[in-house]
C-alpha cells in the first residue's frame, strides 16, 4: 500500500482529474464544432508557459497560468481577426495561429534556456505523469494527514483546483452554455454576452491546458479534449448526457490507460510504452468504438421490419 501511495497514486490522480476536465470542456467545444479551436489553444499556451517559467522558475503557479491564459486569448482575437478581417475560412486561419504559437514556444524554450533547466521538448509533447512521486506517503493516514498531503505534488493541487472551477463554472452557466452550443444568434438576441461566454471558455481551456500540461503533455491534452467528446457525441443527442459523459469518458480512458501502461509492454514482447502513449492509443479505440455502435443502432433503426 505504501508503495502504491508513493509511486501509482499521484500519476492516477493527475490522469482522472486531467481526463475529467479535458473531457467536460470537451464536450462544448464539439458541440459547437470548434474541436479545433482546443488543439489551436493547447499549442498556442506554449509560449505563456514558457514566459511564466521564465519568470517564476517553475512549471505550474500563477506566472505560467497568467501567461498561458494570456496567449489563448491572443491566439482567439488573432483567429477572430483572420477570420473577419482577412475573410480567411476558419479552419486555415485555426491552422495558422496555432501552429505560429507553437513555433514561437519551441523557439522561446531555447532562448530563455527553460529546455535545459527544467523543461525540454519531450515534457512539452509527452508530459511526465510517471515522474509524480509521493515519498512522503507512509500509509493510508498520510491521506487524511495535512503534513503529507501538503507534500503532494504541486501540479495535483493546480489539475484539482482548475477542475473545481471548471464544474462550477459549467454548473453557474449551464443553460447560457447550452444556448452558445446550439445557437448562438439565439442566445445573443436574448441577450446573453456570447462574447464573454466563449471568452470564458477559452480561458478555462487555456487552464485545463496548462494543469494538465506537466502531467500529459500537449499532445495528449489535444486528445484528451477531443476523443471522449467526439464519442459521446456518437452516442448520444441529449446535453447532460453529453457533458456528463464526456467528463466520465475522460477520466476513464486517462486512469485505464495508465494501469494499462505497466503490463502492455509486457504483452507486447518488451517495447517501451509510455503512459501518455497508452491513453492517446485508447482513446483513438474509443472514438473508433462509439462509431461501431453508432452504425450498428443506424443499421436496426433501417433494418426492414419481419413479415
Amino acid at each position: 500500500m505504501t508503495e502504491f501511495l508513493q509511486l501509482d497514486l499521484p500519476p492516477l490522480l493527475a490522469a482522472l482529474l486531467a481526463g475529467g476536465v479535458c473531457g467536460l470542456l470537451g464536450s462544448f467545444l464539439v458541440l459547437r464544432r470548434e474541436a479545433l479551436l482546443g488543439d489551436a489553444i493547447t499549442h498556442a499556451v506554449l509560449p505563456g508557459i514558457v514566459l511564466g517559467f521564465a519568470v517564476s522558475g517553475a512549471r505550474s503557479g500563477l506566472p505560467v497560468l497568467l501567461g498561458a491564459g494570456l496567449a489563448a486569448m491572443l491566439a482567439a482575437w488573432l483567429i477572430g481577426q483572420l477570420r473577419t478581417r482577412a475573410r480567411m475560412e476558419g479552419g486555415a486561419a485555426t491552422g495558422i495561429v496555432f501552429t505560429g504559437f507553437f513555433a514561437l514556444g519551441l523557439v522561446l524554450l531555447e532562448v530563455t534556456g527553460a529546455r535545459s533547466v527544467d523543461l525540454d521538448v519531450d515534457c512539452v509533447l509527452f508530459g511526465q505523469m510517471e515522474t509524480l512521486l509521493w515519498p512522503e506517503a507512509t500509509g493510508l493516514s498520510s491521506l487524511i494527514d495535512p503534513v503529507a498531503l501538503a507534500a503532494l505534488p504541486h501540479g495535483l493541487w493546480l489539475l484539482l483546483g482548475v477542475a473545481a472551477l471548471a464544474g462550477l463554472t459549467v454548473a453557474a452557466l449551464w443553460r447560457p452554455l447550452k444556448l452558445l452550443c446550439f445557437d448562438a444568434d439565439y442566445a445573443a438576441a436574448l441577450g446573453l454576452p456570447v462574447r464573454r461566454l466563449e471568452a470564458a471558455l477559452n480561458l478555462l481551456v487555456a487552464a485545463a491546458a496548462v494543469a494538465a500540461f506537466e502531467a500529459v503533455g500537449s499532445i495528449l491534452v489535444v486528445a484528451l479534449l477531443v476523443a471522449p467528446a467526439a464519442a459521446m457525441r456518437l452516442l448520444t443527442r441529449r446535453y447532460l448526457r453529453q457533458v456528463l459523459g464526456g467528463a466520465a469518458l475522460g477520466s476513464g480512458v486517462a486512469v485505464l490507460g495508465y494501469v494499462l501502461a505497466g503490463p502492455l509492454p509486457m504483452a507486447l514482447g518488451g517495447v517501451t510504452v509510455n503512459a501518455a502513449g497508452s491513453i492517446g492509443v485508447l482513446a483513438g479505440l474509443m472514438v473508433a468504438g462509439a462509431a461501431l455502435v453508432r452504425r450498428a443502432r443506424l443499421s436496426r433503426r433501417c433494418a426492414p421490419a419481419p413479415g
